[in-house]
C-alpha cells in the first residue's frame, strides 16, 4: 500500500501551454501572427481560464506579447533581442563550460560526449530536425548542469525559451547541423584535454558564429516576406 500513489491529471492550462508553445515551435502560429484566445477556447470546448493562464506562461518566457488592447502576438525576434540574448549566452556560458571543464568527473564528461556521438548518428541517418536542434539543446544545457552552480542554471533558464525559438531559426541552411556539431566537437576537445581558457574561448567562438549567421537568417526572412 505504501507505493501506491494517486496520478493527478494534467492542468487544463498546463497541456495548453505545451500545445501553444509546441505551434510557435512548429510554425503553426507565425512570428507576429494573432492568438485569439476565444478562439482556442472554442475550439477545445473549454472555458477562457485555461486558455488565458497558459498565454500568461508564455508571456512570462517571451514567447507571446500582449499589446497595449491585450491582443495576443506571438514573439517576432528583432536583431536587437538575437544580439541582447547571444551576448548574455556568451557571458554566462563561457563561464560555464570554463567551470565544467575544471570541476567535471570523467563519468561527466562522457555524458557530453555521448550526446555529441547521438548527433552525430542523428544527422547520418537524416533523422528529423527537432531531433537534432534537441540533442544541441542538450549539450549545452549538460555543461551548464554539471556547473553545479543553481544561479547560473537559473539565469540560462530563464531564457531557455527563447534559445531554443532561436535554434530552430539558427538550424536553417545547408549543411547547418554538420557545422554546429564541428563547432561543439571544438569545444568538447577542449574539455577533455582540461583545458578551460581554451574550452571557453572556443565556446564564445561558436555563439559568435551563431548569432552571425541568425542574423542573417533573419534579413533573409525581412527581404523575402511580401
Amino acid at each position: 500500500m505504501s507505493d501506491f500513489k494517486i496520478e493527478k491529471p494534467t492542468p487544463y492550462y498546463e497541456q495548453f501551454y505545451h500545445s501553444i508553445k509546441k505551434m510557435i515551435f512548429e510554425g503553426k502560429f507565425k512570428p507576429g501572427e494573432r492568438i485569439i484566445e476565444t478562439q482556442l477556447a472554442k475550439e477545445f470546448n473549454v472555458s477562457k481560464s485555461p486558455v488565458r493562464e497558459a498565454i500568461r506562461i508564455l508571456e512570462t518566457e517571451g514567447l507571446v506579447t500582449v499589446d497595449e488592447k491585450s491582443r495576443v502576438i506571438v514573439y517576432e525576434p528583432t536583431i536587437k533581442d538575437v544580439e541582447e540574448i547571444y551576448f548574455c549566452r556568451m557571458a554566462l556560458e563561457s563561464f560555464a563550460v570554463g567551470l565544467t571543464t575544471t570541476i567535471s568527473t570523467d563519468t561527466e564528461l562522457a555524458d557530453i560526449e555521448s550526446t555529441l556521438k547521438q548527433t552525430e548518428q542523428a544527422i547520418l541517418h537524416s533523422e528529423e530536425a527537432n531531433t537534432i536542434i534537441t540533442l544541441n539543446e542538450q549539450f549545452h544545457n549538460l555543461i551548464v548542469q554539471y556547473t553545479n552552480n543553481r544561479r547560473l542554471q537559473k539565469q540560462l533558464n530563464d531564457l531557455k525559451s527563447l534559445m531554443y525559438f532561436f535554434r530552430i531559426l539558427n538550424f536553417q541552411g545547408e549543411g547547418r547541423a554538420d557545422q554546429i556539431l564541428s563547432q561543439h566537437w571544438d569545444i568538447f576537445s577542449q574539455m577533455k584535454k582540461r583545458n578551460a581558457e581554451q574550452a571557453s574561448k572556443e565556446m564564445v567562438e561558436h555563439l559568435k558564429l551563431d548569432l552571425s549567421h541568425l542574423i542573417g537568417v533573419l534579413h533573409t526572412t525581412e527581404t523575402t516576406e511580401p
